[in-house]
């Protein structure tokens, strides 16, 4: 495959799972603002620093407003990450791709870029909110539903699987620090039935409740639920399970086109680490230092990939 069409197929889903992921960390942020008492603008500071954009979204506004983190969070095109941005994004790898797509895959991608822009034509407001951040992960939904129906399980479908795992990890994991790192009031809290609140919080926006309550019902602390976001392999975004998913489609590349590359070594080592850990290693190790290392680790994985595969020249 050429490397500009692996590079468009990784891309637009990639972009596809980061408007999801928008989504997701600003409902973190909604929710567990409605526990704080205290300095309301907080929460979407904090956002707006695990989202990875605070720095631009200072060069524009001088507070931290709801009205104005939500605009440039879901509507503002200067931002690379809003929803709107990624979204388009999306569809422009889409159309660059379109001949490896199946109709059914091109045409979800096109009616969720047609349905979110209706949806983000104008400002939301919080008592929206619910309902828009609904919106973006349906549509989200259905392009995967449409991929998971309808694609051959081949070179593109690997690289459609990576964009999304790599994606989809850097995301929880950054929805488990802007918990433990940004959002927790005081260390005070640790503990508290506020800090659990607020665990049961990141487990709703990553819609992992229920399916925490089937395994944990008699368990439901901070660790158990870190250990479920990080380690535990069955529930498809948590890190483990995204880890899992990078090498086996790198695997089945390595197997196809028989060549391992310096990305597969990088993968194989932040699987060894997975497996290495306990949650009381991580806690030990310190969750924020452990999640900030995994970030880092996945981001050079992914930048590996795009040289190894020629995405790019």
């Amino acid at each position: 495959m050429l490397g500009k069409t692996a590079g468009g197929l990784y891309w637009m889903f990639r972009f596809l799972e980061r408007s999801e992921n928008t989504a997701r960390l600003i409902e973190a942020g909604f929710r567990i603002g409605l526990t704080r008492s205290k300095d309301p603008t907080a929460e979407w500071k904090s956002v707006l620093t695990t989202a990875g954009v605070r720095a631009a979204y200072d060069l524009k506004y001088d507070n931290y407003s709801a009205g104005q983190a939500l605009d440039f969070l879901l509507r503002d095109t200067s931002n690379p990450s809003s929803v709107i941005s990624s979204i388009e994004n999306a569809r422009t790898n889409a159309r660059t791709v379109r001949t490896a797509l199946t109709t059914e895959v091109w045409e979800a991608v096109n009616e969720s870029w047609m349905a979110l822009k209706e949806v983000l034509n104008r400002p939301a407001k919080e008592t929206e909110l619910p309902s828009v951040l609904g919106e973006i992960r349906r549509h989200a939904a259905l392009v995967r539903g449409a991929m998971h129906g309808t694609m051959l399980r081949n070179d593109i479908f690997d690289f459609t699987q990576i964009g999304i795992a790599l994606e989809r990890a850097d995301n929880t994991a950054r929805i488990i620090d802007v918990k433990y790192y940004t959002l927790l009031p005081s260390a005070s809290f640790v503990g508290s039935t506020l800090d659990n609140v607020q665990w049961e919080t990141i487990l709703r926006s990553v819609s992992a409740h229920r399916s925490f309550r089937w395994l944990n019902d008699h368990e439901i602390s901070p660790a158990s639920i870190a250990e479920f976001l990080i380690l535990d392999s069955r529930f498809p975004r948590s890190l483990s399970f995204c880890s899992r998913i990078l090498e086996e489609n790198l695997g089945f590349l390595a197997k196809d086109y028989g060549v391992r590359l310096p990305c597969h070594d990088l993968i194989d080592a932040q699987r060894e680490k997975l497996r290495q850990h306990t949650i009381s290693s991580i806690f030990d190790e310190g969750l924020h230092h452990f999640i900030t290392t995994f970030i880092r680790d996945n981001n050079a994985i992914g930048q590996q990939i795009e040289i190894d595969y020629r995405f790019v020249g």
